[in-house]
């Protein structure tokens, strides 16, 4: 199998997880090769096929998969969730918490309360 991004050695530390940005290694969708993307915790994340992404500052980690067509770009956090299509894109101002967006049987969990009121 020809990959389609691989982990970088710029990590960030956050919520006590280790999270790595993607360098994609091939043309598809709106992404070229050699682009930076988002900041995932493992290759289990995000699928090595299809057309998914992420990408900006967005975070994919602990049981997440994106796969299919899907997208998650900007500011979005995203876990405990499966997403096979679509777009999940969140740009949060400084005093807005997010705790979480429920859809049918899944939940993204965006932003912890916590963490919200110490970056106040």
């Amino acid at each position: 199998m020809n990959k389609k991004y691989r982990l970088t050695k710029t990590k960030k530390e956050w919520c006590g997880i280790t999270l790595y940005q993607i360098k994609y290694l091939k043309d598809f969708a709106d992404i070229k090769k050699g682009d930076l993307g988002g900041w995932i915790e493992k290759e289990d994340n995000l699928s090595q096929e299809d057309n998914a992404l992420v990408s900006g500052d967005a975070r994919v980690y602990g049981d997440a998969q994106v796969s299919g067509n899907a997208r998650v770009s900007g500011n979005a956090w995203v876990y405990k969730l499966k997403l096979i299509g679509g777009y999940f894109y969140h740009t949060k101002e400084k005093s807005e918490i997010i705790e979480k967006i429920e859809q049918d049987d899944y939940e993204i969990l965006c932003k912890n309360p916590k963490l919200a009121e110490e970056e106040k």
